[in-house]
């Protein structure tokens, strides 16, 4: 999929800061049957062919062949930028005997159970799976009734983590998000409260979360029309001291202006049909910009991409700065100590794998694309969530299946991998 991530399923927030990586070439553009044109240097960009990353390690997290196990981006993902981090993941029954099971759309998701995984050493090595840590009740705030409940809470603290999720199905008319927080790096956990609607006909989260320098704890939800079609990526916002999220910004326009995405055939399912702008996702950068990555389909097989919209006035405002992809979404954003911006993405387009971007100018443009691997055995894999090792180099955590498994159903078994490389 991932298109959507499972209705009831209790996520996990993400990490609070992003970095990239990157680089371009400027040149003249050849067009088919006419000679090479003089161009000024730097006007027109070359168009580069992909290159292969050759210094990676990749390793395998999480793999049983009697499990689908996926869902990376949405179900949770924290950075304590200490050397810990923290992925949560969907985990289904799964046999892969019959093109059913492994079938987003028919697979036993009420058989589900959330896996997470922890790492001390910026993912370099990952802890065995805890089962379901949102049933672990922190005993201090088991009869909270309301966020307000829990008391001042300092978000900057890296001991904080914010869980929030869709009620009632991801983009439904119905959703509305939920919200936990946890005061111990998600080893217990508050009761679930509502996220209020402030007039919205609904909302969903998927565990997008942010917090500004001044301590603005920030969520990024969609709102859906009634059907679940048209899809409008927003900002909710707790100030300092206060005592519960609200609505603050929409990012996009509300209608996709000429039908890239937001067009076409209606027939299908949600998660496999043609959408604009959702799950949104934030980063800061050092000067004070915020960027937040949409994803666009057409077809979730593949026909996908990844933009990026900016904020100069701490999420008031919006507008738009780039594509960073041509095909491949979601992207994880992760911030390098020199400002580039390095964009790490599933891609399903055959040879389907992991791929990655680079800029230079705080997003304005995107370098040639670079492989971090292409062994992917079908479009069924991506969403990574990347971060900033200590020594510099860059590791992302992601949903993938291999053309060299044995197991063999629309790909092989669905299980995840992560990856430490670096670009220069």
């Amino acid at each position: 999929m991932s298109e959507e991530r499972p209705a009831d399923e209790p996520g996990t927030s993400l990490t609070r800061r992003g970095a990239l990586v990157g680089g371009s070439a400027f040149g003249a553009l050849l067009l088919p049957g006419m000679a090479q044109a003089a161009a000024a240097p730097g006007s027109v960009k070359r168009y580069a062919p992909p290159r292969k990353i050759t210094n990676a390690r990749h390793q395998i997290v999480f793999k049983d062949d009697k499990w689908y196990t996926g869902w990376t981006y949405v179900i949770g993902f924290w950075d304590m930028q200490d050397g810990e981090l923290i992925q949560s993941v969907f985990s289904v029954p799964s046999d892969y005997s019959t093109p059913d099971s492994a079938d987003q759309d028919k697979i036993p998701r009420h058989l589900g159970r959330t896996l997470t995984f922890r790492s001390k050493d910026h993912g370099r090595s990952w802890s065995k799976p805890e089962v379901n840590i949102m049933n672990n009740m922190d005993k201090g705030w088991a009869t909270a009734k309301s966020l307000a409940d829990l008391g001042p809470i300092n978000y900057l603290d890296p001991n904080i983590l914010v869980s929030n999720a869709a009620n009632g199905g991801f983009g439904s008319a119905k959703s509305q998000t939920t919200l936990r927080v946890s005061r111990d790096r998600g080893r217990s956990w508050s009761p679930t409260f509502l996220v209020p609607l402030d007039g919205l006909p609904n909302h969903s989260g998927m565990n997008s979360f942010l917090v500004r320098p001044d301590g603005m704890a920030m969520l990024w939800l969609m709102e859906s029309g009634p059907d679940g079609w048209n899809r409008h990526p927003l900002v909710y916002a707790l100030p300092p001291g206060g005592t519960d999220f609200h609505f603050l910004s929409m990012i996009t326009e509300l209608q996709d202006p000429k039908g890239a995405a937001d067009s076409g055939d209606r027939s299908t399912t949600l998660r496999f049909g043609s959408h604009r702008w959702f799950y949104p996702r934030a980063w800061t950068l050092p000067s004070g910009r915020i960027l937040c990555t949409l994803r666009c389909q057409r077809d979730p097989m593949g026909v996908m991409w990844t933009e990026v919209y900016k904020s100069d006035d701490g999420g008031v405002s919006w507008a738009y700065l780039s594509r960073i992809t041509e095909f491949g979404a979601p992207a994880s954003l992760v911030v390098m100590p020199d400002g580039r911006i390095v964009a790490v993405y599933g891609y399903r387009l055959m040879p389907a794998g992991i791929r990655v971007k680079v800029s230079e100018d705080d997003g304005a443009t995107w370098g040639p694309e670079l492989i971090l691997r292409d062994d992917g055995g079908s479009w069924d894999l991506g969403y990574p969530n990347a971060w900033l090792t200590d020594d510099g180099r860059i590791g992302t955590i992601y949903w993938f299946n291999s053309k060299d498994d044995p197991i063999q159903q629309n790909g092989g078994v669905r299980h995840i991998q992560s990856s430490i490389f670096s670009i220069d």
